[in-house]
């Protein structure tokens, strides 16, 4: 007596099931199981979340070194049809691909920058491009050099915006008051690693009232005390250990781990 066949499961079930295996097995495995799975494996619904960052390294590694990482992600991109809502993008993503994936996920709830890419010159770009991700509610961020701008765009189309992560970023008072003025009601905000003054640690504290979590963590430029208990108070989750008014050189670099964030839609 033969068991059950994989190519008789419920389209909809096995489409539930791919959409928690990951780019690289939506790619390599699934496909190649039978002409059911692979039909699976080119729903929309599979490529909600694209996590380019997932395979830099590994078997799909070479789309990163070969000069066609631009085409790879406009591929992978447009099986979402649009219907993308988290985004990871990887060190080697161009202007290009940036501007391509604004204009093909007008979903996008969550996008997750590199610290590598941070610091690529066409970033300056980015303030331009939030308007068309009005449904942006999380952003993971380094040392953006135009953070300010990124910060007044939110305000302007992200209505439903709450989370930032700007761990390893340079947090000055410019920057503070930004995130005050433009995001007061922002609820998680990662400063983990961050370079940040007491001035400004103390504006955002007093800004910012509906945080429920403030990871600032191993920080460089302040050292917790009871009046900075007292400010953040109204947090129920301040987390501020390891901060100093002096780093350790051997520390610098040691940033949140992007794995921490990963599906956080999903919770």
């Amino acid at each position: 007596m033969s068991g059950p066949k994989w190519e008789d499961l419920n389209m909809d079930c096995l489409v539930n099931v791919l959409t928690r295996v990951g780019i690289e097995s939506l790619l390599l495995g699934a496909p190649f199981v039978c002409q059911s799975w692979y039909k699976a494996s080119l729903h929309p619904s599979c490529w909600q979340i694209i996590n380019f960052q997932k395979i830099e390294s590994g078997p799909l590694s070479w789309y990163f070194y070969d000069g066609i990482t631009t085409e790879f992600i406009k591929s992978i991109i447009n099986r979402s049809r649009g219907n993308a809502t988290e985004v990871w993008l990887p060190d080697d993503c161009s202007e290009e691909a940036l501007i391509y994936i604004a204009d093909e996920c007008p979903a996008l709830k969550a996008l997750y920058l590199s610290d590598i890419l941070c610091y690529r010159d066409f970033m300056v770009i980015l303030p331009e491009l939030i308007s068309k991700w009005k449904n942006l509610e999380l952003l993971r961020l380094g040392s953006l050099s135009n953070m300010e701008e990124v910060f007044e765009e939110i305000n302007c189309h992200c209505k439903n915006f709450y989370w930032l992560c700007a761990s390893g970023a340079d947090i000055e008072r410019d920057t503070a008051s930004a995130i005050v003025t433009f995001l007061p009601k922002i609820t998680h905000l990662y400063m983990r690693n961050a370079n940040i003054d007491r001035e400004s640690l103390e504006m955002i504290l007093q800004g910012c009232e509906e945080l429920v979590l403030l990871d600032a963590r191993d920080c460089v430029g302040y050292e917790c005390d009871d009046q900075l208990l007292k400010l953040a108070s109204h947090i129920s989750n301040f987390q501020h250990e390891g901060s100093s008014l002096f780093g350790d050189e051997d520390e610098w670099g040691e940033h949140i781990s992007l794995d921490s964030f990963d599906g956080i839609l999903s919770e």
